[in-house]
């Protein structure tokens, strides 16, 4: 089991030992750390059959109080470099023998849900990317592939003989450091925005949210195991609720205008 943190001598596991245990240096955004991490692996372990993406952080505030810098770095971890992990991942699973393994990419239920604060996180997790021109600093176009479609639409380019199977796993709200140590607010605060308090909703909801981190990690486990692992899943009761009103909302939204949805084809 290689686990991986930028500062790897933070990482503690009972019952491990030094033949099954590496825990590794990883900076998502290095290119030079991504290959390191997966050849060290491939040393000790000979091959790799799951990789998690699970590196992220949440970025929590109004959207006009964030700053180019912000929602730069908010893609660069959440998106670019989860990207950047998967195609080396996609690259080893392919070229060994026997050929296949599973990508799990934790998403979020940010990923099927917009909430307020959550722009950009929701962003970098969902199927829009507002992308930052380098030099004009305003939003110039669309990216349409954040990690949910990014990862649907890769596993349909595939060959099915390589057994590289993806998953994509949505998260509700779980006790971990997510709202506390991993979260970054906007710099100075919007006068127009006195209504939403980003730092104080997040002070509000660390260590109070449903999710026990164990039965988290146990049900990926379960997951990651499956003979036919579902493409896409939510954990979490608050997340099922949630993304289970959506699929209500778009279907009620979807039917109600369904003329016109089917009005434009070319005349025959």
């Amino acid at each position: 089991m290689p686990p991986t943190a930028r500062d790897p001598s933070a990482l503690s596991f009972r019952n491990t030992t030094p033949e099954n245990y590496l825990p590794l240096k990883l900076d998502v955004t290095s290119a030079s750390d991504i290959e390191s991490a997966f050849s060290s692996t491939l040393e000790k372990f000979k091959r790799v059959d799951v990789v998690v993406n699970n590196a992220g952080y949440g970025l929590s505030g109004p959207f006009e109080e964030l700053e180019e810098k912000h929602v730069r770095t908010q893609m660069e971890v959440n998106f670019f470099g989860l990207m950047a992990v998967t195609k080396k991942a996609m690259e080893v699973m392919r070229e060994q023998r026997p050929s296949g393994g599973l990508i799990q990419q934790v998403t979020s239920i940010g990923g099927q849900n917009g909430v307020p604060n959550f722009s950009i996180y929701c962003a970098s997790k969902w199927v829009g990317i507002p992308y930052l021109n380098n030099r004009k600093s305003i939003l110039t176009r669309l990216c349409f592939q954040a990690v949910e479609g990014f990862t649907e639409s890769v596993s349909h380019e595939v060959k099915p003989e390589w057994k590289i199977k993806f998953q994509l796993i949505e998260p509700g709200g779980f006790r971990t450091d997510w709202s506390g140590r991993s979260m970054v607010f906007a710099d100075k605060r919007h006068p127009a925005y006195e209504h939403l308090d980003a730092r104080k909703k997040a002070e509000g909801r660390h260590h109070q949210q449903a999710g026990d981190p164990i039965k988290g990690a146990k049900a990926m486990y379960e997951l990651a195991v499956m003979d036919n692992p579902p493409l896409r899943v939510v954990i979490g009761t608050d997340a099922y609720q949630a993304v289970m009103k959506k699929i209500n909302a778009y279907s009620e939204n979807y039917k109600k205008y369904e003329q016109i949805s089917n009005s434009t084809d070319v005349d025959q």
